[in-house]
């Protein structure tokens, strides 16, 4: 496949993601004139999306633009696993603390509220 998997990659799996979304959208449609025929609906959504992915494989500034992307994502650098559990860990104590001053002010507010409207 060479140096450009990821690009074909790219455009088969938007392919397949755009055949999967119309079929939904044509089953949502047809189901409000009739009973939709599987095999037409099915057929229809491959083929119209077989062929704007293969329009915009062909298209010099789609595959450019999607040549640039992956190459942009192979130079990320992820973060290593214990980088990954420091950061799940700063998290979640950020989000415990922040939950109990929230939890304190709601008390505070509620207690007021019954106070003076009770």
């Amino acid at each position: 496949m060479g140096p450009n998997k990821y690009v074909h990659l790219t455009f088969l799996v938007a392919g397949i993601l755009a055949a999967y979304l119309l079929l939904l959208t044509g089953d949502w449609v047809w189901s409000y004139f009739a009973k939709p025929n599987e095999m037409i609906l099915t057929g229809t959504a491959f083929l119209v999306a077989g062929a704007a992915a293969l329009y915009a494989y062909r298209n010099e500034r789609a595959f450019g633009l999607v040549t640039e992307v992956t190459r942009e994502l192979q130079k990320v650098t992820w973060p290593s696993k214990k980088e990954t559990y420091a950061a799940t860990i700063v998290v979640l104590v950020t989000v415990i603390i922040a939950s109990l001053i929230l939890s304190v002010f709601d008390a505070i507010w509620s207690y007021l509220t019954n106070r003076f409207l009770g």
